[in-house]
């Protein structure tokens, strides 16, 4: 399966910051150590360019990114300090999930290590989020003709408020988002299907609620990819979730969607999305889980299929 990384753009952050940027290496590595790429299939992505991000994001809002001139308030809703790294490490994670979508297209299902950086709005940043990957993936993709109808599932605990806000008048993409009903961001943009959950919400009540939602969902197009944000966020023991979500539930997450998108024939790339348990092992199994999940239902396919991709 192809998987794309960017952990060696590191961002620097100031001591203690609480966003977990060393979860993106520590990833990377268990991906390399369980064996989940062939020769060649564990690779840089492009940065995305300004074309790509225009697709998104106002050219003013671009403009003030790439010359470090956002505002202190604009630097301050989006939790970064600003630096050309900064830059450079938000093309890359945007650039992952467009490699990842281009090479699910072509396979089936591939994975992007970073990405699902769903705050961030066409104008404006937030969240720990600068460009919107996945609104840049599928417009991109249209735009060049590659699809027509994608869906972005998004299972975030956070809402996906930037995504929905930039592709609300758009009929070629549809964004479902299931999330913490009073989390962050506590004003909520319209998807075009919102899941909101209470606080402490179970693996029950979280995955009957995704499972209706999906197939209310698949009901309505013959989707030409879907943009999954799994996020580890949900987890039980994540200090920004405030839901009650397993590991094991999570793991079943993973499968609900991977597997309901592809025996439909939809391509699927996985995009990471947040994470913020109190030990960061917690965050990277979580994810890793994904992964693997997403590695084994592409093999499994490529064996029913005498050893051909998808």
């Amino acid at each position: 399966m192809k998987v794309f990384y960017s952990d060696q753009f590191v961002l620097p952050l100031p001591e203690g910051h609480r966003f977990p940027m060393k979860k993106y290496s520590m990833l990377r590595e268990r991906v390399e150590r369980n064996g989940i790429c062939g020769p060649g299939e564990l690779r840089l992505p492009h940065a995305v360019t300004d074309k790509e991000i225009l697709r998104a994001h106002s050219p003013d809002y671009l403009e003030k990114v790439v010359t470090g001139t956002l505002d202190r308030k604009e630097i301050r809703r989006i939790g970064f300090p600003w630096s050309e790294r900064m830059v450079e490490r938000s093309r890359r994670a945007s650039g992952g999930t467009l490699d990842a979508c281009r090479a699910a297209l072509e396979e089936g299902v591939a994975a992007n290590l970073a990405g699902g950086t769903h705050h961030a709005f066409a104008d404006r940043g937030e969240g720990f989020c600068v460009f919107n990957d996945s609104a840049i993936a599928a417009r991109t993709l249209i735009a060049e003709g590659l699809v027509d109808k994608v869906v972005v599932i998004d299972t975030d605990v956070h809402q996906g408020n930037g995504t929905a806000s930039i592709l609300s008048e758009d009929p070629n993409v549809f964004t479902l988002s299931i999330h913490g009903d009073k989390n962050y961001p506590f004003h909520k943009e319209e998807s075009d299907l919102d899941v909101p959950l209470p606080d402490g919400a179970d693996d029950g009540t979280f995955l009957a609620a995704l499972s209706g939602a999906l197939e209310e969902v698949m009901k309505l197009e013959d989707w030409d990819l879907a943009i999954f944000l799994a996020g580890a966020d949900p987890f039980t023991g994540d200090r920004l979730g405030r839901l009650s979500v397993s590991k094991e539930g999570l793991s079943r997450r993973d499968g609900i969607v991977l597997e309901g998108c592809r025996s439909r024939g939809i391509p699927v790339a996985v995009t990471m999305a947040g994470g913020y348990a109190k030990e960061v092992e917690d965050t990277v199994y979580i994810h890793f889980q994904t992964i693997d999940k997403a590695a084994n239902i592409l093999a499994s396919e490529s064996s029913s299929a005498g050893g051909q991709t998808l």
